[in-house]
């Protein structure tokens, strides 16, 4: 009864309190809706917030190809390699911070040649002389072996268990655990970034091959107009001047064509290094032009208190304001009393041979408490430190929530305003198609000067060559308004899965005052 009284009294102090406040997940702070979504001209893609956005969200873009790169680029990349091994090391650090509050048993074994100098201590009593008149010549045999050096052999096992009275191990497991989390949600970051940086890769291929059609088209066309005036200067009813000049057009056209295949080629190399392979090895497969993948006709965007669920960097920002609280309590915990259990038990002999005899056995068990009397006000200063470092998280914590809601309204914002710049430029191209015609048509009837036929073929170029440009723009800003919401993560298909959250997910805004309990 006795022993079972002082295991459940060991165990109910092991158990303990945790010093220190306790975290508390930040409540939400953000507008019930962004700033008129809904605007949009005719034509455009419509946003809304009566949905949230597809995690796999890349989809929507009706683009098999991307969704290839993408995949293989979460399957390949490096980057995002590096930062499941931080995961990783988070996580075997979290398990060696909380083998400190757990008993640890080790096995010993030693041998010593040693000379104990129990000889001087005889003699320093007086009793040297004393055992050679009594005992004789074996007496004086025994005290000369005194003084001789023995072999001491010993086996046995030790055992320390810190009860961890007021959290300290505790604490710091918290800590380290919520660091991980934040590990964790910076791998997540890296993974959305990483999907949109490939998605505005593979649109910016897409623009330079557009684009290239487009050159060629026009290059078409000017060496046309120019063949028709040179027969026309053969006719003698157009001067040198007009071939010079659209001479010149041609020669401008062309010196644009190396160009756009540079920037094809150093978008293959970049989504290759994306996919963590060499430069080179995307060329064939993606040699072929394809178009710029189009907006879908609805894009849903949720609620912007949705926003610290998805974006990684809000739940990295509450992940690290939940370290910071622990590291409180475990550096409240340093100023209290540190009770530790200890024992012993094995068996020593002079000769090997003794080692397993019982009378050869020793232990000892006994309890241990140290008590930091005077630190210099290193304790004192370390608890400062800690809430000063609370109080930064939950200010970064704010930061970063105000951060993503900005993100979300530019992206949406640029959305709106170059998907209304699209709109326009199609127009313009449509008006600059036909000026040409007309232009065109009077040059060949003879009604219209050759300057009229080279101004309209110039504006044409421009406006089509905008309107290339506006395509690529609006696709890129539509990946960014997916990075900004912070979706692609989530899919365990797509992404893999992400460690449990630490605290409530979803919330935002600065945490609420942590209370100290004893």
């Amino acid at each position: 009864m006795a022993a079972a009284g002082l295991c459940a009294l060991l165990a109910a102090m092991a158990a303990g309190c945790a010093v220190g406040p306790d975290f508390q997940a930040p409540e939400p702070q953000a507008p019930a809706q962004y700033n008129d979504p809904a605007r949009q001209a005719d034509g455009a893609s419509r946003v809304t917030m009566q949905s949230e956005p597809d995690p796999r969200w890349w989809r929507g873009f009706g683009d098999p190809v991307l969704d290839s790169l993408v995949e293989r680029a979460v399957a390949g990349n490096l980057t995002l390699q590096m930062a499941v091994l931080r995961i990783a090391q988070g996580r075997a650090q979290t398990q060696a911070v909380g083998a400190a509050g757990l008993p640890s048993v080790s096995a010993t074994a030693s041998y010593n040649r040693q000379l104990l100098g129990l000889k001087g201590i005889v003699q320093s009593r007086g009793l040297d002389d004393t055992l050679r008149e009594e005992g004789g010549s074996e007496a004086a045999g025994a005290l000369d072996a005194l003084d001789r050096p023995v072999g001491l052999f010993q086996v046995g096992f030790g055992a320390s268990w810190e009860l961890d009275l007021f959290g300290r191990v505790r604490r710091a497991a918290e800590s380290s655990e919520a660091r991980t989390q934040a590990a964790a949600e910076s791998r997540n970051d890296a993974l959305v970034s990483l999907q949109a940086e490939v998605a505005q890769t593979y649109a910016q291929l897409r623009g330079a091959q557009a684009l290239r059609r487009v050159l060629d088209s026009q290059l078409d066309s000017a060496r046309q107009t120019l063949a028709l005036t040179q027969d026309r200067q053969q006719s003698g009813l157009a001067s040198a001047l007009d071939v010079a000049n659209q001479s010149a057009q041609v020669a401008q056209l062309e010196a644009r064509l190396p160009g756009a295949d540079m920037q094809a080629q150093q978008a293959r190399n970049a989504l290759a290094v994306l996919l963590g392979q060499a430069p080179g090895v995307l060329d064939a497969e993606l040699a072929a032009p394809a178009a710029v993948p189009a907006a879908p006709p609805e894009v849903p965007v949720g609620v912007p208190a949705s926003l610290a669920r998805r974006r990684p960097d809000v739940r990295q920002a509450e992940a690290t304001l939940h370290a910071a609280t622990a590291q409180i309590g475990a550096s409240i915990a340093e100023m209290f009393p540190d009770l530790s259990l200890s024992g012993q038990f094995g068996s020593r002999a002079t000769e090997a041979d003794y080692l397993g005899r019982w009378a050869s056995r020793f232990w000892s068990v006994g309890p241990s408490v140290s008590l930091p009397l005077f630190q210099g006000g290193r304790l004192v200063a370390n608890v400062r430190l800690a809430r000063a470092q609370q109080a930064e998280a939950a200010l970064a914590y704010r930061q970063t929530v105000l951060d993503a809601l900005r993100d979300v309204e530019n992206a949406l914002v640029a959305y709106r305003s170059d998907q209304s710049q699209r709109l326009a430029l199609g127009r313009a191209v449509q008006e600059g198609e036909r000026a040409h015609g007309l232009a065109l048509d009077a040059y060949r009837a003879g009604l219209g000067s050759f300057l009229d036929v080279l101004s309209a073929e110039t504006r044409l170029e421009q406006a089509r060559q905008a309107a290339v440009r506006a395509d690529l723009q609006v696709t890129t800003d539509l990946v960014a308004v997916y990075k900004a919401l912070g979706g692609g993560w989530q899919d365990d298909a797509a992404a893999g899965a992400a460690p449990p959250p630490v605290g409530t997910p979803g919330n935002a805004g600065l945490a609420a005052p942590a209370q100290d309990r004893p």
